[in-house]
């Protein structure tokens, strides 16, 4: 198992996050008490952000620490609340649609 933390990753998987939040890396960093700067640097992966500041990051965001350094999704709430995220804001029309072909291809997955 490879022991060392992908910063790219990391860093994608908060900008990711944070679109779908809709929050500006201005935002986030006043929030998080970090210049947008290192938001920036952060996202990209050219800076290595401490501890305390990842933490800030997720609690606001309201992802794990574990998504974050390891992108596990095996928890099926971790899951939902990804999917719900990636909603928000849509059209609530096309979301009724999703989710009634979500619940279709449920119906059928043993015939998969």
């Amino acid at each position: 198992m490879d022991k060392t933390i992908n910063y790219v990753a990391l860093g994608d998987r908060i900008r990711t996050v944070r679109k779908q939040r809709h929050l500006s890396q201005e935002k986030l960093g006043e929030i998080c008490q970090i210049s947008t700067a290192h938001v920036g640097h952060i996202e990209r992966g050219t800076r290595i952000p401490s501890l305390e500041t990842l933490y800030k990051i997720s609690k606001e965001l309201n992802i794990s620490m574990d998504y974050l350094f390891f992108d596990s999704q095996n928890d099926i709430n971790s899951v939902f609340k990804s999917i719900s995220a990636q909603l928000a804001g849509k059209d609530g029309e096309k979301v009724k649609v999703f989710i009634s072909t979500v619940k279709a291809l449920a119906d059928k997955i043993d015939d998969l």
